[in-house]
């Protein structure tokens, strides 16, 4: 069997993008007004830049995986405390013009706790915490609207004891189940606050793949190498999707409001087809056309991916110029 994937996973919010959803399944409506659907749509265009000018940089690794929702959360939080131009270019950055910060606030909020109680057969966490240098002056105001807003956890800490960095590696190790052990290994001299977003996410399949239908097949690479991997396999009836470019399936976890889109390159195509596609409009406009399919042969490798990336250089180039000097 001869195949070849998109080998390179995102995380874009896309779960609730008009007033109320409901999968057929019972999960949890979600009421939605403007201002939140407003906010879903700069995060989804913030999410597929971040991501095309991730996937362009020659120094990125063949396969990776970011959550925009992660970095977007991180960034609002540091936004509350920036102001003038460097507070402008923050807001033209993550799309958020024509949001005044107490709407993105607020509907932040509103959306941290919709995701979290989605579905209760998923567990679906977001933990924010703020560690500042103790006696370094931070302004309460921006202590106390990313507490009231984003539940962040916020501590003083002796930035010059190495027993901070555990401290600060245990917080992360912590909210994300162990996964990631460590965020940083040092406290450099300058720095004076970390603002920290940890977002742990644990799904199961709807229908589960059954362990005895894996098989070893052929899988051919972005770069045309033929290699042997373990691939998952089932017949199943699921949302699918195809044009001249890709075909697509999404694979539900719990009882259908989180969902994994798998895109696949038609023959003749290459994964940078896609990625070249992948703009907002398109993004739309391709969920809207999934439909109902009784019978779809999937064969899916199984996986696993770690990934860190520095996005300074990739933020400035998306417009936060200023947020990164001096």
């Amino acid at each position: 069997m001869k195949t070849k994937a998109l080998s390179i996973l995102f995380l874009v919010l896309a779960l609730f993008s008009c007033n109320k959803e409901i999968d057929d399944q019972g999960g949890r409506i979600i009421d939605l007004d403007a201002k939140s659907e407003k906010l879903i749509e700069a995060d989804n265009e913030f999410g597929l830049d971040l991501f095309n000018k991730v996937y362009k940089d020659p120094k990125v690794a063949e396969n990776f995986m970011i959550s925009p929702l992660s970095v977007s959360l991180a960034l609002a939080m540091a936004y509350n405390g920036a102001a003038t131009e460097t507070k402008t270019e923050m807001e033209e950055a993550l799309r958020l013009d024509g949001l005044t910060p107490d709407e993105i606030n607020k509907t932040n909020e509103s959306l941290i706790k919709a995701l979290t109680s989605a579905d209760d057969k998923v567990t679906m966490e977001i933990a924010n915490s703020i560690w500042y240098c103790n006696g370094y002056p931070i302004q309460e105001s921006f202590l106390n609207v990313n507490k009231n807003y984003y539940d962040a956890e916020v501590k003083a800490a002796d930035f010059s004891d190495p027993a901070t960095v555990t401290l600060i590696n245990n917080w992360v190790s912590d909210k994300t189940h162990e996964k990631i052990p460590e965020i940083i290994k040092e406290i450099s001299a300058e720095s004076v606050l970390y603002l920290i977003n940890a977002i742990y996410f644990n799904g199961t399949w709807t229908k589960e793949f059954n362990p005895q239908s894996t098989q070893e097949l052929g899988f051919t690479t972005e770069d045309g190498n033929y290699v042997s991997a373990e691939m998952m396999g089932r017949k199943d009836s699921l949302d699918y999707f195809s044009n001249e470019t890709f075909s697509a399936i999404e694979l539900p976890y719990g009882k259908g409001n989180f969902n994994m889109m798998v895109m696949l390159p038609n023959e003749g195509k290459e994964v940078s087809d896609i990625v070249n596609q992948l703009t907002p409009s398109n993004w739309a406009k391709w969920q809207k056309a999934f439909s109902f399919t009784n019978s779809v042969d999937i064969r899916l490798p199984k996986f696993k991916i770690e990934y860190d990336i520095k996005l300074n250089q990739i933020l400035q180039a998306m417009g936060m110029e200023l947020a990164f000097t001096p």
